[in-house]
């Protein structure tokens, strides 16, 4: 399976890249999670943007916000795979991609996600340590979680 990779800042996006990236969050975020909230926001405008395709078809995405705008540390959110290939388990190299991208953008500021509860031994397991207590965020319970460039 050959995963193509490609980072982007909004700006260089195309329109099409763009509308598919906002189709799949819409997808999942608002209609499969069943949230009605404004998915895309003003942090879209200060984040890089991972677009993970397979055989062109894009097949997960993720964001990651600079320092200083959700937290002081850089965030990795928006983490998704679209639901026709969920069985490729594709979550954890997206998510190994998006941390090594994110310290090296960023060194030595560790990182900070708002995770899904269910999610949290996933989580665990690439580094991240829960540092709150859980929350409800648009009626999914929510945890604060820190990966330290020391772990």
């Amino acid at each position: 399976m050959k995963l193509d990779f490609k980072w982007s800042r909004l700006e260089s996006l195309t329109a099409l890249e763009l509308f598919n990236i906002i189709k799949a969050r819409e997808s999942v975020f608002v209609v499969e999670q069943q949230c009605p909230y404004q998915e895309t926001d003003d942090m879209d405008l200060y984040s890089w943007h991972l677009t993970v395709s397979l055989h062109g078809e894009l097949a997960a995405y993720v964001r990651v916000v600079d320092p200083g705008i959700k937290y002081k540390q850089p965030s990795i959110g928006r983490v998704m795979t679209l639901e026709k290939f969920r069985n490729l388990k594709i979550g954890r190299p997206l998510m190994n991609e998006a941390i090594r991208f994110t310290e090296e953008q960023f060194p030595e500021m560790g990182i900070k996600i708002g995770a899904q509860v269910y999610l949290q031994k996933f989580y665990e397991s690439l580094g991240f340590k829960v540092v709150d207590e859980p929350y409800d965020e648009d009626g999914i319970p929510h945890v604060d979680m820190i990966k330290n460039n020391n772990y």
